[in-house]
């Protein structure tokens, strides 16, 4: 049996958690059998049903007592436990999916952005469970978006991105999050939403580097230079909009992601009986939006987050 899913992976703060909530939400709303796994050993905050806990195996907490061990070394052992003793995830992973004609897995991730940038541990654990289950994994990587307003931390992010690509050797899918809290922030982007999605012509954003005549940015002009050309021979990095409010922009990176991970071709498999047409619907959703060009879409969003915005004032009681 043939098992999808998306890795959820990404840094701290970035929203991994909350994504796995949104879109637990939206399958459920798309009548699409699901299961969330939890595979961060140092995350006892669960928001969404959580059908598989690792820290029923193995958790952060224990680890620092037993081996005295700080977080960020207590998070690799228990990840490397988590390898070692695999067998347990897959047994229950594979208990889960037997009744499901089309499973499909999500997993939230650690935030440790060590593990899918240099270190082996979440590679390995991928293409073991690919093995065992066969599995279907695409890569869904979360950077904040609000790191736009600073050119040096929007082109750690992209760096950032292209080292988990190039890591995980999984179908990617990079996601520029919480793109309502950047959009209060326009007047601070350098340019459009857009072209910071794009990750296109890099040489823009390093002369307005070269315009603040900041100390640092002149001592590492050619360095940052060197960095933007390294992202644009590679050509791999692009960003899908994400605002986890909005079921268009969910719906938008749910589509990428199914097409990514070949999904979309079993929709036909896809049973449900109150909806006869679920099958079809569901390869609609992953065909949608192909041809809309990036700025038609942004444009797009922002009326309906006006909308909503309006809304929401409307609804707050008069003090």
């Amino acid at each position: 049996m043939v098992v999808f899913g998306q890795l959820v992976v990404g840094p701290p703060g970035a929203g991994k958690t909350t994504y796995c909530t949104g879109m637990q939400m939206l399958l459920g709303a798309l009548k699409r059998p699901h299961i969330v796994v939890n595979l961060d050993p140092a995350n006892d905050d669960l928001p969404y049903e959580c059908h598989i806990d690792i820290r029923e195996l193995v958790n952060v907490e224990d680890v620092m007592v037993e081996c005295q061990l700080g977080p960020n070394g207590g998070l690799l052992y228990a990840m490397e436990y988590i390898e070692v003793n695999l067998d347990w995830l897959i047994t229950r992973i594979r208990k889960l999916v037997n009744d499901i004609a089309v499973p499909y897995v999500l997993f939230d991730c650690p935030g440790q952005v060590e593990l899918y940038t240099h270190h082996d541990i979440m590679t390995t654990i991928t293409q073991q469970l690919t093995k065992a289950l066969d599995f279907r994994l695409v890569a869904v990587h979360l950077v904040d978006s609000t790191l736009c307003v600073d050119v040096h931390r929007y082109i750690s992010a992209v760096l950032l991105s292209l080292s988990a690509m190039m890591q995980m050797e999984l179908p990617h899918i990079n996601v520029l999050s919480k793109i309502d809290m950047v959009m209060d922030h326009t007047d601070d982007l350098a340019f459009r939403l857009d072209y910071y999605l794009g990750v296109q012509d890099l040489s823009h954003l390093m002369r307005t580097l070269n315009t603040t005549k900041h100390p640092m940015s002149v001592k590492f002009a050619e360095f940052n230079r060197l960095l933007a050309d390294l992202i644009e021979d590679y050509g791999l990095v692009n960003f899908e909009p994400l605002d986890i409010q909005d079921k268009e922009c969910a719906m938008r990176v749910l589509a990428r992601c199914d097409t990514a991970n070949g999904h979309v071709m079993h929709a036909e498999k896809i049973e449900d009986p109150s909806d006869p047409v679920s099958g079809l619907r569901l390869f609609h959703t992953a065909l949608s939006d192909a041809g809309e060009p990036i700025e038609d879409y942004i444009e797009r969003y922002e009326e309906r987050l006006q909308a909503r915005e309006g809304e929401e004032e409307e609804d707050m009681p008069a003090l």
